[in-house]
């Protein structure tokens, strides 16, 4: 095994330089799958969106939609039948609504649009080990567990209790699988644009 290679993103010139490794150099193959990972709080939605305005056939698939009122971690199976799965044999565009969706009237879907060259998966769990053979690319965002929380709290969005219970189920899937022992590539999530 190979460490994972460490990938800057702190100018403009740096992230165009990560879109372009993260793309890959496959002239044949129509889509790349990137898969983003890294704790609660580490930068992976800020890194994909920063990703995402740089070029237009760049879409992003949040795990955290996936798992909607489903569970924590255990979106794996959903993740795969239903997004990866589906684009390796047929491409964009793709439409998923999970039955969580539907069962509470939650608008809209899980879409990539036809245009999508490259598709980012990013979440807390995006490069375990079922889905990394469903990935060209895989990516760890490492960031000090402590800053993490600092800004999962600092979002003000969940409830201590709530934090605290994810915290707990997070880390027992962390320590599970390992993802950073087994990514292409390693971002500091203490740096700009990660760190906004």
């Amino acid at each position: 095994m190979t460490c994972p290679r460490p990938l800057r993103v702190e100018t403009l010139r740096d992230r165009q330089d990560t879109l372009a490794q993260l793309r890959g150099d496959d002239p044949g193959r129509a889509l790349t799958i990137v898969g983003v990972d890294g704790r609660s709080g580490s930068g992976k939605s800020n890194l994909a969106a920063a990703m995402a305005e740089l070029a237009t056939d760049v879409a992003v698939v949040h795990t955290d939609d996936i798992a909607w009122h489903h569970s924590f971690f255990d979106w794996t199976p959903l993740l795969i039948e239903h997004v990866l799965a589906p684009l390796r044999r047929e491409g964009a565009p793709l439409s998923y609504r999970p039955d969580a969706w539907i069962v509470r009237h939650r608008e809209g879907a899980i879409a990539v649009p036809a245009d999508a060259s490259v598709v980012i998966v990013e979440g807390v769990g995006a490069c375990n080990r079922d889905v990394l053979a469903w990935l060209d690319t895989s990516v760890w965002i490492d960031t000090d567990p402590n800053v993490g929380r600092q800004r999962v709290v600092a979002r003000g969005v969940d409830t201590e209790e709530f934090i605290a219970e994810w915290t707990e189920q997070e880390e027992a899937f962390l320590a599970e699988h390992r993802p950073w022992a087994h990514v292409d590539f390693v971002v500091s999530g203490e740096t700009a644009p990660i760190a906004r």
